[in-house]
C-alpha cells in the first residue's frame, strides 16, 4: 500500500528541511502518532527512532532507521516490526513561489518550498491478506497526516 502527498509552503527549504528530518516532530504533523523517540544516532544516516502510532483503534510500535539523507534534497527512512515494513520518502524543493503562488520577487526574504512524502507499507504474514481492506483508513491517515504536516509547517 502506497500513500504520497504534497504540501507547499511560504518557507524556506533549510528550515522546513531541518524540522522534517527530526523525525520527532511526526508528534505534531502526524495526526496517528503518539510519540517518537530517537534512540541512537545524530539524525544522520543510521539513527533510530521509535515511533508508537493508533492505526484503527490498536497502538503498535515501529522501528525506524535513516537510510538515506542528502541534505535539503530528501530522507528516506524503513520501519518495521513483526506485522509492517514501512518505508518513508520526503523530498524536498524550493519553488521559488509562495504557496499562495505569487513569485518570491529576488528581495523576498521567503520562496515556497515543497515537501513530498511517500510512505510505502509491505505487510507481513495474514495481515497482507487483509491490507487492502483497510485502504479507506489509510488514505484518511494520509489526508489527516497531510493537513497535519502543511499546519506545523506554516507554524514554523
Amino acid at each position: 500500500m502506497k500513500l504520497e502527498r504534497t504540501v507547499t509552503v511560504d518557507k524556506p527549504l533549510d528550515e522546513v528541511f531541518a524540522y522534517l528530518a527530526d523525525f520527532t516532530t511526526t508528534t505534531e504533523w502526524d495526526p496517528g502518532t503518539v510519540k517518537t523517540v530517537r534512540t541512537t544516532g545524530d539524525g544522520s544516516v543510521g539513527t533510530e527512532y521509535e515511533n508508537t502510532s493508533t492505526f484503527a483503534g490498536r497502538q503498535t510500535q515501529l522501528t525506524y532507521v535513516v537510510e538515506d539523507l542528502v541534505p535539503n534534497k530528501r530522507i528516506a527512512l524503513r520501519g518495521e516490526n513483526s506485522t509492517v515494513v514501512a518505508h518513508d520518502l520526503m523530498t524536498f524543493r524550493s519553488t521559488g513561489v509562495q504557496a499562495d503562488g505569487t513569485e518570491a520577487g529576488s528581495g523576498s526574504a521567503i520562496s515556497g518550498t515543497e515537501v513530498t512524502y511517500t510512505a510505502d507499507f509491505a505487510f507481513k504474514g495474514l495481515i497482507k491478506f487483509i491490507a487492502p481492506l483497510m485502504k479507506p483508513a489509510f488514505t484518511k491517515l494520509g489526508n489527516e497526516a497531510e493537513a497535519g504536516m502543511a499546519a506545523a509547517l506554516e507554524r514554523l
